[in-house]
């Protein structure tokens, strides 16, 4: 991938402003020995690939679709065409851009200062996850307080023992162990990312050992049901045991395992396969909408492939979500001129801002989803707060842009004024 990048915005300034300009001797000099292997980053330093922005910033808008209209807009989201839904993408996605940059950050300055940042980094995933949680919390209790159907809000949104107990409550939330509906990401998120340090240092090791070691864990997870608690012996809804083999082939992608794969992926005998089994995974689906379809699935083979478990990543899971990017990447080159539209500008840089744009979609997922339960709401209402919704984080989203240029623009003015002084006899 060469074409259509940019300067990374993923990391901070200070981490930019902390290695950005080092030349080979930097690299030379850090303590990834000649004697380990050295990976092949899939971007060279300072570039962005548009690419991973576009589709993370689809994958974020997708996931507010979802979750503000779960019944009627969702049919225009991938989740009832497939096995696999938006979460893939972003989790994907998360594990490709977190190894790419912290990979090289490690690589520059060395393994503990490359650690710090990761869990710095972790830090920030955690903090947000917080603040969301007390905004969350507060519409929930809001809507609770105006709404002649209050109970309904609370089941829905798995937040009943919130209300009976809200101080243990608070501790489980400190802990990752308490969430409401729609918040299951980002405590993902935040136990994937602390574990990057981990992956990083095997791949020093050898460049596949991170992903066979994975494939090992998670096959083990499947067999010994190994999984994470809840608040009321529940479980996540996402188990990290599982969904670590998304993310770190994300970063196995990033760390030169993407230019392997690329002859096979180009391939029709790759391609092809692909397209027949996503048109397969199309019809299953549609016989959970239209059960009068089930009769053409064979029993042995609704017994093979049933349950297909989101929970634990089910392998058909990964096997669409693969098929998915073998089918986009024929028809999204890294060089594609759609990629400099100002059309998809808005999709671009919602997924440069990541972090905040989902923090602010599940905010206003739910605060869109009780107006249109309060008002038993038509098509027409659904597609209005659907794309206001979409309308506000684009906006969002450019003014994190012009905010960074601006603040980018007076640092420089700083710096020469700097120089002015220094110069002054």
């Amino acid at each position: 991938m060469t074409a259509g990048v940019e300067e990374s915005s993923w990391m901070s300034a200070a981490d930019r402003a902390a290695f950005e300009g080092k030349g080979a001797a930097v690299a030379q000099a850090a303590s990834w020995s000649p004697s380990v292997s050295t990976p092949t980053f899939a971007l060279a330093s300072g570039q962005r690939e548009l690419r991973l922005d576009l589709f993370r910033g689809l994958a974020l808008w997708l996931i507010y679709i979802d979750h503000v209209s779960p019944d009627l807009l969702t049919w225009l989201t991938i989740r009832n065409y497939g096995f696999s839904d938006a979460a893939e993408i972003f989790i994907f996605i998360s594990g490709f851009t977190a190894a790419l940059v912290y990979g090289r950050a490690t690589l520059e300055a060395g393994f503990l200062i490359g650690t710090a940042r990761m869990l710095r980094r972790v830090w920030q995933i955690y903090t947000a996850h917080l603040l969301l949680f007390l905004v969350l919390m507060a519409e929930i209790a809001y809507v609770v307080a105006v709404s002649e159907k209050p109970s309904f809000y609370i089941q829905e949104m798995e937040v009943a023992n919130f209300f009976k107990e809200p101080g243990p409550m608070m501790i489980q939330a400190l802990l990752l162990r308490f969430r409401p509906l729609n918040m299951d990401v980002l405590p993902l998120y935040v136990v994937l990312m602390a574990f990057l340090p981990l992956v990083l240092l095997l791949a020093r090791l050898h460049r596949d050992l991170p992903l066979a070691l994975s494939i090992v864990f998670y096959a083990l997870t499947i067999r010994l049901d190994l999984h994470l608690s809840t608040y009321g012996e529940g479980f996540w809804s996402f188990n990290p045991c599982a969904w670590q083999l998304l993310f770190v082939f994300g970063a196995w992608c990033a760390l030169g395992g993407g230019r392997r794969l690329s002859p096979i992926l180009d391939s029709p005998l790759v391609f092809w396969p692909a397209v027949v089994y996503l048109c397969a995974a199309f019809f299953v689906t549609l016989t959970w909408y239209f059960p009068q379809l089930e009769g053409f699935i064979p029993a042995w083979l609704a017994r093979l492939i049933y349950p297909i478990n989101k929970t634990d990543f089910d392998v058909l899971r990964f096997a669409h979500f693969l098929a998915l990017a073998v089918v986009t990447l024929r028809f999204v080159p890294s060089d594609w001129s759609g990629l400099r539209s100002h059309w998809l500008r808005p999709l671009i840089l919602c997924g440069q801002y990541s972090l905040q744009i989902f923090a602010l979609g599940v905010a206003l997922s739910f605060a869109g989803y009780a107006l249109l339960m309060e008002l038993d709401a038509g098509v027409v209402l659904h597609v209005i707060v659907g794309a206001t919704g979409i309308l506000i984080m684009s906006g969002i989203a450019r003014t994190f842009t012009w905010y960074k240029w601006a603040m980018t623009g007076r640092e420089r003015a700083k710096a020469v004024a700097t120089d002015l002084t220094a110069q002054t006899p």
